[in-house]
């Protein structure tokens, strides 16, 4: 991890195609092969499973995630 800020959009445009992890600001998390990210830093999965408590909830397929909601993308 650099010791200096990092511009995410460069970033997550690298991560398209790769497997991602999502954590809403609620505890819940969505692991899927990111499919795009906009300017506004949404995210659309693919192939996406739904974690709680690091616990499957079953697997989603295609999702939409908005920023709002976000509190961690790795």
């Amino acid at each position: 991890m650099p010791d200096f800020p990092v511009n995410p959009k460069p970033f997550l445009q690298q991560q398209i195609g790769k497997k991602v992890l999502i954590r809403l600001k609620w505890g819940l998390e969505y692991k899927g092969f990111l499919v795009s990210t906009d300017n506004y830093m949404n995210f659309q999965l693919a192939n996406t499973e739904e974690l709680q408590d690091g616990k499957s909830n079953g697997t989603l397929g295609e999702v939409f995630i908005r920023v709002p909601n976000t509190q961690q993308a790795s």
